[in-house]
C-alpha cells in the first residue's frame, strides 16, 4: 500500500522526522510533567492522613532497608478479587507523605496496605522472628536479628528534618518532643497522652524495658499501614467525592 505523500516525506527526510520525534516527545513529556506542578491540588487531603510518629518513621526506613517492598506491595487497585482480600482500593492521599512511595511491583508475599491492626503485635513480632512458626508455607527470611539489634536514634531529628523539607508537615512541637514520642510508643507503661495527640491511632508495641529494638520499630509501621483512614466516615466519604474518587 502506498503511503501519504506527507508521512512518505517525512519517513525519507531525516533532519524532518528528527524534528517531528522531537515534537512529539515534548508533547509527551508535558502531558507527564505538568500534572507534577498542581500536585497540592489534585492529591486531596483527607480526614485522617497525618505523618508518621517517630517510632513509624524509623520503623518505615527499615522496612526499605531489608527490602520488604521487593515481596510485598502497598497498593490495592480497584479490581474485585483485591478489594474483596485485602480491602478498600488505596488512595492517593495515603502516600502523600511517603518518600518515597512503597506501591511495589511484586507479591511474592501479600499486599500489606492494610494489615495494621489485622494481628496482634504478639503475631507481628513472632510471624517477624520465625515465620514458619505461624504460617507454614512462608518463605519470608527470619527477622529475628532485628530484637536484638538496639533502634538507633541519633538521626531520628535528621530523618524528620528531611521529611520537612520534602513536605512533611512535622511541627516544631513534633521535632521537640520526637525522642519521648518514640519512647512512649515503645513503652506499654508509660504516659500516651501526647503521643496520641499527635499521631493518632498510633499503635503501642511491647518494647523492652526501655531498650527500644529494630523489631520494635518495624511492628510500630506495619501496625499503621491502613488505619489512618475511616472510610465509613463521612467526612471521608465526602473528601473522596470532591476528588472523584470513592
Amino acid at each position: 500500500m502506498r503511503l501519504p505523500i506527507s508521512q512518505s516525506f517525512i519517513e525519507r527526510n531525516a533532519i524532518v522526522l528528527l524534528i517531528a520525534t522531537l515534537i512529539t516527545v515534548a508533547i509527551g513529556g508535558l502531558v507527564e510533567v505538568v500534572p507534577l506542578f498542581t500536585i497540592q491540588t489534585t492529591v486531596v487531603k483527607v480526614p485522617g492522613i497525618r505523618p508518621y510518629s517517630p517510632l513509624e518513621l524509623l520503623g518505615r526506613q527499615i522496612y526499605v532497608r531489608e527490602g520488604c517492598y521487593l515481596c510485598h506491595s502497598q497498593q490495592i487497585r480497584n479490581l474485585r478479587d483485591e478489594v474483596t482480600r485485602y480491602g478498600h482500593p488505596s488512595i492517593a492521599a495515603e502516600s502523600m507523605y511517603d518518600h518515597p512511595f512503597q506501591w511495589g511491583s511484586k507479591r511474592i508475599g501479600p499486599d500489606l496496605a492494610r494489615v495494621g491492626g489485622k494481628y496482634s503485635n504478639d503475631w507481628m513480632y513472632q510471624h517477624l522472628k520465625a515465620p514458619r512458626s505461624l504460617v507454614p508455607e512462608s518463605i519470608m527470611p527470619d527477622f529475628a536479628f532485628l530484637a536484638r539489634n538496639r533502634l538507633n536514634t541519633k538521626e531520628l531529628i535528621a530523618a524528620m528534618q528531611t521529611n520537612i523539607d520534602l513536605g512533611v508537615p512535622y511541627t516544631k512541637g513534633d521535632l521537640k518532643n520526637a525522642q519521648a514520642d518514640l519512647a512512649a510508643q515503645a513503652d506499654p507503661n508509660a504516659d500516651h497522652s501526647g503521643l496520641l495527640l499527635r499521631y493518632p491511632k498510633a499503635m503501642v508495641v511491647q518494647g523492652q524495658g526501655g531498650r527500644v529494638t529494630e523489631l520494635d520499630a518495624l511492628v510500630a509501621y506495619l501496625q499503621i499501614l491502613g488505619r489512618m483512614v475511616d472510610f465509613t466516615d463521612p467526612a471521608v466519604e465526602h473528601a473522596l467525592a470532591a476528588q472523584g474518587g470513592k
